[in-house]
């Protein structure tokens, strides 16, 4: 009988005792107490699979709380400058300068509510319709070229712009005194580019004053439309007054006429300043100078009336705007005059306005002072450069000088969550308000910091002004976050932001940046200036937080290697996906991103970190600091263990490592247009053939000893015309490479691979140089390589200059002609620091 008819029949009879047994209180009464005991249990153990379910979700929520707070919270150590630092009481000096570096000409003060000052002009009658006004610096507006002659990063400049047929000359001069900053004053020059020229233009010059806050401004205005003077009052500035001297011809005082017109509202905001005068010009009137024809100009109000209401009509609350326009025939000059109360209060009376001779006086006076110390500092003429190659190292200075900023504002940050690719399923979050004191890569299309690049910019300042970099560098360490992080681009500030696409607005806190901050350090402890070594010792605990942070988050795979964190997913239109926190963007890393690859530059940068910060840490006593970073730093330098993580004997040469097929193409599918496509050989764990400026790291950064065997062929690679050597420099990538000067996408053309950048090749001049004194084998190799390297850099940045009046952000490997952006006074102004061999 099968077992399943058995147990239908014992049924009932297993009832009938059951029911018996319930009559008589005995086995039936226990089952239903066991029967309610195993519900109870079941009911406690799935309560405590809720409860600990729950405690789960608590506690991941807390720490991604914990996580996304750290984020945005401000590193507790010390702060690198003192308190109050940007005060005029702290630093006067400092105080004013030209620190709006994305307009042509304008200063403002180093407030979180600043005191703005400002120049549009435009060529009436030059065009049809509207003049066009010129106020920011465009890549596209046709002006140019245009940069600074001369400007010490303090107290004076001279700048020069071409603007069609017109001649721009801007100058300043700052007078110390008071305890507000001191006085300050303009001169600007309009003249023909062509001279003879016989039909003389028309030109509107817009000298315009802003707050930020609630600060008072009382114009004081004349006959037909002119302002005698602007007086206010602020809480950093005191009582202050501007005043417009009449214009006269250039070099003289010779009165001009003027027609002025001028315009008074509350601020709409500074990135619509532009737009708010254009949409004013909107009347006709006519220049009646004393002989002449009259002739008609489209001018702003001709008397002064406030208005509080913006362009598009919404009322504004928030500062005010007052701008006069100035309209007269070329060539002429005009003075804006800028006085301290305080410092007219305890000045000499004698001494005077800063303004006509005397202001040509000082200017004189700044300008042969400049070029006394520039000589001093650099000795490009006991070089026997040129003059006009020394023209050229002055303008690589100013330039950079007068492209520092002050910004102020709260960036968006994403936290880490320590989870790659979980990053987008939390917002993005607002960090504290933070100033920023830094020099910028290029005025019309980067006008803002970029942690990488500073750490370039600050080699050439330091040489000429050392305060100015540990202020840069200062400012930097405090946006540290609690973790450590430094965010790569810094976008603070109404008028920063209005340039930045929104895709590039967020910084993500698990992504890095090469340390090059570390690069200056570095020099500040060989000078061995006590001033700099003070202030070494107020950053050294930022200095640490940011390399611990940078060692820990991005370490590699295996130990002792690195990865960066952030390369750009594998999309279908992408070559090969790019790497923006390494700085170098497309350069080809391994074909197909994972958490395997190990990072040969970033690796380079830790080990060059851990030597620099164990060199501080030795000299200011810091034992514990010092052993740590001993330990490692032996670790990194030892190059038995680099080459067992980098060395591709296959390549020859050190290289990256990752999931990698070099069998990728884009190739045409319509409609999708260009897309990705991978052949065979399929990709595999293995070394990135990609010879380029990669491959080359331990040279750059000197980390290889000078009787390495591996010198010799990254010399090889170096100097061989197939690979990276070219007559205007070393190539980003090897022209063998099958990467070399390829798109990444169909919008997207080639940026570090083959173009010759100005930063790495002065870090190989720097290698160069040092192995070139150096005893070893390839010394004398290494000697000749850098004489031939410089001179193939410094003449072809000349040449260039000479052609287009404008450094550049690289350079064509095959003609030499300057790409990508211009004026690039960023990195490129290193080309000074190669002409004095300066390394």
């Amino acid at each position: 009988m099968a077992r399943g008819e058995r147990r239908r029949r014992g049924a009932p009879a297993d009832g009938a005792r059951t029911a018996e047994g319930a009559a008589r209180g005995g086995p039936a009464r226990r089952d239903s107490r066991g029967g309610v005991a195993r519900r109870t249990v079941r009911g406690a153990v799935l309560a405590l699979g809720a409860l600990l379910l729950a405690l789960i979700l608590l506690g991941s929520w807390l720490l991604a709380w914990h996580r996304a707070r750290r984020a945005v919270t401000l590193h507790p150590a010390p702060p690198a400058l003192p308190p109050d630092s940007s005060r005029p009481s702290v630093a006067p000096d400092f105080f004013w300068g030209t620190y709006r570096p994305h307009v042509y000409f304008g200063m403002k003060t180093r407030s979180p509510q600043p005191l703005l000052t400002g120049l549009m002009w435009a060529q009436q009658g030059a065009t049809p319709g509207t003049p066009k006004l010129r106020h920011t610096c465009e890549q596209g507006d046709g002006v140019g070229p245009y940069g600074w002659e001369f400007h010490d990063g303090l107290s004076f400049g001279r700048q020069h712009i071409q603007d069609g047929a017109l001649r721009l000359t801007t100058e300043f001069v700052k007078r110390p005194g008071g305890q507000h900053g001191g006085d300050w004053s303009w001169r600007v020059t309009v003249e023909p580019q062509a001279s003879g020229t016989s039909a003389l233009p028309l030109v509107s010059l817009f000298f315009y004053v802003v707050t930020d806050g609630k600060e008072v401004l009382v114009p004081e205005v004349g006959a037909k439309g002119q302002l005698k003077f602007i007086s206010g009052h602020t809480s950093e500035l005191g009582d202050f007054r501007f005043t417009l001297l009449p214009p006269t011809s250039p070099g003289n005082t010779v009165p001009k006429y003027g027609s002025y017109n001028v315009f008074w509202s509350s601020n709409p905001g500074l990135p619509l300043l532009t737009e708010m005068v254009k949409s004013r010009l909107n009347s006709w009137f006519q220049h009646r100078s004393p002989g002449a024809s009259p002739e008609r100009y489209l001018g702003l109000p001709g008397s002064l009336k406030w208005e509080d209401r913006g362009p598009s009509g919404q009322r504004q609350e928030q500062g005010q705007f007052l701008i006069q326009q100035v309209t007269l025939k070329a060539p002429f000059s005009m003075e804006l005059v800028f006085e301290s109360g305080s410092a007219r209060a305890g000045r000499n009376q004698a001494l005077g306005q800063l303004a006509g001779s005397l202001l040509s006086q000082a200017l004189e006076t700044h300008t042969e002072a400049f070029k006394e110390r520039f000589e001093k500092t650099f000795r490009l003429q006991e070089k026997g450069l040129s003059p006009g190659e020394q023209a050229l190292g002055r303008a690589a200075l100013s330039g950079l000088l007068g492209g520092i900023g002050y910004f102020y504002g709260r960036g968006l940050v994403l936290p880490d969550m320590k989870v790659e690719g979980s990053e987008q399923k939390v917002p993005p979050a607002l960090f504290p308000p933070v100033p920023l004191f830094t020099a910028v890569p290029s005025r019309s299309f980067f006008p803002r910091g970029f942690l990488w690049d500073e750490g370039f910019h600050q080699l050439v300042v330091q040489r000429w002004d050392p305060r100015l970099t540990q202020e840069a560098l200062g400012h930097w360490l405090g946006l540290l976050n609690a973790d450590g992080w430094i965010g790569r681009e810094q976008v603070l500030g109404d008028e920063a932001r209005a340039r930045v696409p929104p895709e590039f607005l967020v910084q993500r806190a698990a992504h890095a940046n090469p340390p090059t901050l570390l690069l200056p350090v570095a020099h500040m402890l060989e000078g061995g200036d006590p001033a700099d070594l003070a202030f070494l010792r107020r950053a050294f605990p930022r200095l640490y937080a940011w390399f611990s942070w940078l060692h820990q988050s991005q370490a590699g795979p295996v130990p002792l290697s690195y990865r960066w964190r952030g390369r750009d997913p594998t999309l279908p239109t992408l070559l090969n996906p790019k790497t923006l926190p390494s700085g170098l963007d497309d350069y080809p890393r391994a074909s197909h991103p994972s958490a395997t690859e190990r990072h040969l530059d970033l690796r380079c940068w830790v080990a060059l970190g851990a030597r620099v910060l164990l060199r501080l840490a030795e000299q200011l006593g810091e034992a514990e600091a010092a052993a740590e970073l001993g330990t490692l730093a032996a670790s990194l330098g030892d190059e038995k263990i680099l080459d067992e993580l980098h060395w591709a004997p296959e390549l020859g040469v050190f290289a990256d490592f990752g999931n990698h097929t070099k069998a990728v193409q884009l190739k045409p599918r319509p409609p999708q247009g260009l897309v990705r496509v991978v052949g065979r050989p399929h990709p595999r764990l293995q070394y990135v053939d990609a010879l380029g400026y990669v491959s080359i790291f331990p040279l750059l950064l000197r980390l290889l000893d000078p009787h390495s065997s591996r010198l010799g062929p990254l010399l090889d690679v170096l100097a061989d015309s197939r690979h990276l050597w070219s007559r205007f420099g070393l190539r980003s990538l090897a022209a063998s490479s099958p990467f070399y000067s390829q798109r990444n996408s169909e919008h997207d053309p080639p940026y570090w691979r083959g173009a010759v950048w100005l930063n790495v090749n002065y870090l190989a001049l720097g290698a160069l140089h040092h192995y070139g004194h150096l005893e070893g084998p390839h010394q004398a190799r290494a000697a000749k390589l850098h004489s031939e390297l410089r001179a193939n850099v410094v003449g072809n940045v000349w040449q260039q200059y000479q052609a287009t009046g404008f450094l550049w952000e690289q350079y064509s490997d095959q003609d030499g002609r300057g790409m990508g952006c211009r004026p690039f006074q960023g990195w490129t102004s290193l080309v000074l620091l190669a002409m004095a061999e300066d390394y």
